[in-house]
């Protein structure tokens, strides 16, 4: 037995009524890898469905019960500011696809969305219809319910929809539910005019497709370690003994997906590892065929690609794919194949001479630097190529990450100096362009360039951010009322429409969705998120200031605060990730006006293993570069507080998943720096379960992180980080390190509960002050429906601001 029986008894304080953390019982386990010994005295823990870890689970969920009491008072407060500013009753803007307008509704008192569509009136209007928000459900001339997400989530603690796909005439609707939080989906085929069923058989899968007639579904099925590793082709209203094997990945280093073309004429397959990819195509018009290669698949080589066509009114079409790929530039490049001239399967000779449309920085990158050793050039220099647009000249991280042709118009998406850009120009000029195999002329979107869509920034508008100085910032000359902001073109299904769509945002402006009509340039602002109560968004300011790092590498770091609330030093909210190339965009949150209105600074600082610089700078954050992530966010940190800006006895930092690896790292590196820490679903027993490829995703985790089971160079750099192996226990206690609260869920298949609750319980036994909170329903995202996820915020910054010195 792992626990004792009678330990609640035993750790409640009867003279002072304080309960204390339960003690977790030690059982030798030795980790040998390498030569090298570990005693894991808590792998006990990973027996999720036995008695001892059940009671266990329970037992720290009454404490941390009883540590959150304190709390419950400040909680309540910042649910009802929450609740207070948000438009409980509220719609989205209706988006056109195959003959009828899409939206959501929302309404009050109402966990989750409700999908709805009515027909489109007059083919040549692209305009959307105007939706009474205060209108029932169902209640408007010809509008039907597609989906009523409150109605099938009944009887559900969990309820998470997988997908859902339309067939093209919109009668038939599949849907994949998740009910657990383990990221396994049943799916559903209905007829949406009489709801009808049609087919239930496709249970505990991946993901899925349906084909645009509506009578096949093509779905991926998991291995033992939860890997997506086939494709299988289902009749509709047939068996599943009847399905048919379409694709088998053997390599565990790929995850497999399946889906539909944009342009409906293809089936597509994924095959997608951490650095290498390969994508298999098939005629929707002949489902029962076999799936072709477009780029065989080459170690290290990524792409993408989209089959298009220039339309010519006096002469014959131009079809074309658009790959974007890094076959030849680490950063990536787009490029266009004529095919006239060329039919898949492609081969790199092709691409070498395909035409360019757009190329990123290499500098800094792998690949880049092993081929130019004695270029200087680092990161964040200013890129120029003569074949790229105008608009991407003398940018720095440039990456590209997309081209998408419609009938009208051309979008170009790719990022540069830390932010999201996106660009258009007419389909016509774009023709021309190609033609004369010169540079396109794109059309950047400025927020700034139109007072309509103004984001509203601060340029050290109080006294303590004019003393920036040089000794602990990088400048850089941005554009005069640059802002940190992020844009993105969404809500474009129809290729046929004459205008399209995007998004915008920033951290002190509610997003907004545009329309541009491309003929015209005129840009329409269609929706503006609604902030209630006495909002407004010049009463807050944010900033990018650019960091120097230990390694003199510079760090971008946003800033947002309150104007007339913020005195300095002020109480901290320090936020990061860093990993996976992903980046943490600018963007509105809610629940966080309630901290800034407290005076709270709320910091972020773009880590490197994140994408925010592009390649290089995922690069220089992964595998034997690691720990530069956890460095960069400590240097951060003590910039700010160096500047005057924040107090380590008032600064609180908070990273989920593999964030929660760094909020680990960070506590075990630099735990002066920082009052509290939440780690959220926290990946902190990250050499363990990479030792382990049985485990859901450890294999193709080793591209990400390297293999410490076959190389022993990367099995001594995990272990020199990985925050359970160096947390504190009874044998290391420290006298000074944040509190600790955790959050993590009993059905997450991403990071297992296992490692926060081993990490816990080392940490509880040296004496620091933990404790978490177990999630015994739900996932890897934590729960479900908007309300109980306002709950769960409002109490998770409750506390933070606790720590912060702040109690109402």
């Amino acid at each position: 037995m792992c626990i004792e029986s009678s330990k609640m008894d035993n750790n409640h304080n009867l003279s002072t009524g304080e309960i204390q953390p339960p003690v977790a019982q030690e059982h030798d386990h030795f980790r040998v890898f390498h030569g090298d010994i570990f005693n894991d005295v808590y792998d006990w823990m990973k027996d999720k469905h036995s008695e001892q870890v059940q009671q266990y689970v329970a037992q720290q969920n009454t404490y941390a019960d009883y540590r959150l009491r304190a709390v419950e008072g400040l909680k309540k407060n910042l649910f009802a500011e929450l609740k207070s500013r948000v438009q409980e009753t509220d719609t989205s803007v209706p988006v056109r696809m195959d003959g009828y307008w899409y939206f959501t509704r929302v309404q009050e008192g109402k966990q989750y969305g409700i999908q709805c569509r009515i027909p489109v009136e007059v083919q040549e209007d692209w305009q959307a219809p105007s939706i009474d928000v205060q209108s029932e459900p169902g209640s408007l001339e010809n509008e039907q319910i597609v989906f009523d997400t409150n109605e099938h989530a009944k009887g559900y603690d969990f309820f998470q929809i997988g997908s859902m796909d339309i067939s093209s005439d919109g009668n038939v609707l599949l849907y994949g539910v998740d009910t657990t939080g383990d990221e396994r989906y049943d799916y559903t085929v209905k007829k949406i005019d009489s709801s009808e069923i049609l087919d239930e058989s496709l249970r505990n899968i991946g993901s899925a497709t349906l084909s645009p007639d509506g009578t096949w579904v093509f779905y991926t099925v998991l291995d033992e370690a939860w890997r997506p590793c086939a494709v299988y082709r289902h009749k509709v209203g047939t068996t599943r003994q009847e399905d048919v094997e379409v694709f088998s990945e053997p390599d565990e280093r790929f995850w497999i997906g399946v889906d539909v073309s944009f342009d409906k004429r293809h089936y597509v397959i994924n095959a997608n590892s951490k650095t290498t990819s390969e994508v298999l195509l098939l005629d929707t018009a002949n489902p029962t065929g076999e799936f072709s290669t477009i780029l065989p698949r080459q170690q290290d080589v990524e792409y993408d690609v989209n089959f298009a066509c220039f339309e010519r009114e006096n002469e014959a079409d131009i079809p074309v794919a658009i790959i974007c790929h890094n076959a030849f530039n680490p950063n990536f490049e787009i490029d266009i194949l004529d095919l006239r001239k060329c039919k898949p399967p492609f081969t790199l000779e092709q691409l070498r001479h395909a035409t360019r449309i757009a190329q990123g920085s290499p500098y800094g990158c792998e690949a880049w630097i092993a081929s130019h050793s004695e270029d200087s050039h680092v990161i964040s220099d200013q890129f120029f190529d003569d074949t790229n647009p105008k608009i991407l000249q003398g940018s720095r991280g440039l990456s590209v990450d997309g081209l998408s042709l419609y009938q009208h118009f051309v979008l170009l998406s790719y990022r540069s100096n830390g932010l999201t850009h996106l660009a258009y120009m007419r389909k016509q000029d774009a023709l021309e362009d190609f033609l004369a195999d010169k540079p396109w002329d794109f059309i950047e979107i400025n927020p700034d360039s139109n007072s309509d869509t103004q984001l509203h920034v601060e340029q050290a508008n109080i006294e303590v951010l004019s003393a920036l100085n040089d000794k602990h910032i990088e400048k850089f000359e941005l554009t005069p009322g640059s802002h940190v902001y992020s844009i993105g073109a969404t809500s474009n299904p129809s290729y046929d429409a004459p205008s399209f769509r995007y998004g915008c945002t920033s951290f002190t402006q509610p997003s907004q969705l545009h329309e541009v009509r491309v003929d015209t340039r005129e840009d329409v602002i269609l929706r503006q998120s609604v902030i209630l109560g006495d909002f407004k968004a010049e009463d807050y300011a944010e900033r990018m200031i650019w960091i120097q790092a230990r390694d003199n590498t510079a760090v971008p770091v946003s800033l947002v605060w309150k104007k007339s609330a913020l005195q300095t030093p002020a109480p901290t909210f320090a936020i990061g990730y860093g990993a996976y190339e992903i980046s943490s965009n600018p963007s509105f949150s809610v629940a966080r006006l309630s901290m800034l209105d407290r005076g709270v600074l709320y910091v972020l600082p773009h880590i490197r293993g994140g994408g925010e610089l592009g390649r290089a700078w995922y690069e220089q954050g992964r595998r034997l570069h690691k720990k530069h992530s956890f460095e960069d966010f400590i240097d951060a940190v003590r910039s700010v507080q160096n500047l005057g800006f924040a107090d380590a006895s008032r600064t609180v930092a908070n990273g989920g998943s593999a964030g929660g690896l760094l909020m680990g790292a960070v506590a075990n590196m630099a735990p002066e720096c920082f009052a509290g820490i939440e780690a959220d679903v926290p990946f902190v027993d990250a050499l363990t379960s990479i030792l382990d490829p049985t485990l859901p995703l450890t294999v193709t985790e080793w591209e990400e992180w390297g293999d410490p089971l076959h190389n022993h160079e990367v099995y001594e750099y995990m272990k020199s980080y990985s925050p359970y192996e160096n947390a504190p226990d009874k044998h290391h206690r420290v006298q000074n390190f944040p509190q600790i609260f955790i959050t993590t869920s009993m059905n997450d298949t991403r990071v297992l509960y296992v490692e926060p609750l081993k990490w816990l319980a080392r940490l509880q036994s040296a004496g620091v002050d933990a404790f978490a909170k177990i999630e015994v329903e739900a996932g890897h995202g934590g729960v479900s429906g908007r309300y109980k996820q306002w709950e769960e915020v409002s109490l998770e910054n409750a506390w933070c601001l606790s720590v912060m010195g702040i109690t109402e």
